[in-house]
């Protein structure tokens, strides 16, 4: 059976929640593969919208495995309160699969993530103060504490005791933060060992025999490509890698194993935190002036624009069809689902960024120099809107007003990748299955 990576082909916030929440259902697993509870979205349970920043979108239907992956990151105390949350709401929990080689994030995580952006001042990245990147730092250094260290309260103790001879006195003497005791510790997280045990699994075995029975899989991705920790607009990126390549490495799942790779594009594109952004449509309190500021906040008011996890407003651009075709080629895109078409119905017009341009030079590729990024200039060609058009009733390709189509078919010839879902509205039926064919 086929098998399918998911991958935000932006900055993220390009609307997965909805299309893993559409298309999981086809699955047999549906396996989170990196990141922690920094990455929110939204599924819709009956006529509720729910807020999910750990739990696999699988968990939805009865039919599907939710696995967290060893890649993932794992806030407990997070963990345990969605899984509450999802249980009053009617959702069961028992089929999820949590991996043992996932790494925890401790408490001190946290503190050293405020902490660290506080110092860096107006050099800050912008991290939602999760705890990610400290807990990524720990387990590339090798004094990380895995979610197997649980089971054994004796191993807990002693890698929570070595841990703090570490970053107690960098909290105390550095940053004049709390300290903490091994107690204190092992009170708070020892009790969600026990709620948690239940669900612990081999889950590398657990999907590899799931294939080789001829099971399918949905390789879910947090964050997208533009914040890879390799591929991304660095140092401004997250700490994992969130392109295609990460669902293996933060699975134990061979790349052979991967049918599809199907990307999430915003119809425009939005960005959380710090970072370089050439089309961005900067709102007045960031400098914005005249049209630019008039189409940022139109962009952000009609595309509810605030991040499921921080409730930040998102910066807000036009298309940019050179980070387009770059997602394209790190993931390997086979297609591409379209979404918030239905935002820019807003528009008389609208922009596309097609190349950079810095210092003479015209780049329609991703320059590899990061000052050139900072500075670089968008290309744009403008094309006719369908402005108080609503297409959110479109069920098909041929519903969409002209122009909507026209607009879908120019991203498809500049960027090279079709596009096969697209999504003119929040709810899981305001969408057109244009070539999605499993």
């Amino acid at each position: 059976m086929p098998s399918t990576v998911l991958v935000g082909a932006q900055w993220g916030d390009e609307g997965k929640g909805k299309i893993t929440d559409l298309i999981a259902r086809e699955y047999d697993y549906v396996a989170r593969y990196q990141g922690g509870n920094n990455a929110g979205h939204t599924v819709i349970h009956g006529d509720k919208k729910l807020a999910l920043h750990l739990m696999p979108s699988g968990v939805m239907y009865e039919n599907a495995v939710p696995v967290i992956g060893n890649g993932v990151v794992i806030d407990p105390g997070v963990l345990v309160k969605e899984m509450a949350l999802l249980e009053a709401e009617g959702v069961s929990c028992k089929r999820l699969k949590i991996s043992c080689n996932a790494h925890i994030i401790m408490p001190y995580h946290k503190d050293f993530d405020g902490a660290d952006e506080k110092r860096l001042g107006e050099n800050k990245i912008g991290t939602t103060k999760r705890g990610i990147g400290p807990c990524y730092q720990d387990k590339a250094a090798r004094k990380g504490i895995r979610v197997q260290d649980l089971l054994d309260e004796k191993i807990f103790r002693l890698k929570v005791e070595t841990a703090l001879a570490q970053k107690n006195p960098i909290l105390e003497k550095i940053y004049g933060l709390h300290t903490y005791t091994v107690e204190e510790i092992c009170e708070e997280y020892l009790p969600y060992a026990r709620i948690l045990k239940p669900y612990m699994d081999d889950t590398t075995r657990l999907l590899n025999e799931a294939l080789r029975s001829g099971k399918s899989i949905l390789f879910e991705g947090a964050q997208a490509t533009m914040l890879d920790i390799d591929h991304g607009t660095y140092p401004y990126v997250t700490s994992s890698s969130c392109s295609a390549g990460g669902a293996a490495i933060g699975t134990g799942v061979g790349p052979k194993a991967f049918d599809r790779v199907l990307g999430i594009q915003k119809a425009y594109i939005t960005r959380v935190g710090e970072g370089p952004f050439p089309t961005e449509q900067r709102y007045p309190e960031d400098g914005g002036t005249g049209e630019e500021a008039e189409v940022g906040e139109l962009l952000c008011k009609v595309g509810h624009e605030y991040g499921v996890t921080t409730g930040r407003k998102r910066r807000c651009g036009w298309f940019d069809a050179v980070i387009a075709r770059y997602a394209a080629e790190v993931n390997g895109l086979t297609d591409v689902a379209l979404t918030k078409l239905d935002v820019l119905s807003a528009f008389d017009t609208i922009k596309v960024c097609t190349a950079y341009e810095y210092e003479g030079k015209v780049y329609d590729y991703f320059p590899m120099q990061q000052s050139v990024l900072f500075h670089a200039k968008p290309v744009y060609e403008e094309l006719p809107g369908w402005k108080d058009v609503d297409i959110s009733e479109c069920r098909t390709f041929e519903d969409l007003p002209e122009n909507a189509q026209r607009y879908v078919e120019y991203l498809e010839k500049i960027t090279g990748v079709p596009v096969s879902i697209i999504a003119v509205g929040p709810d899981r039926d305001q969408t057109i299955m244009r070539g999605w064919d499993r």
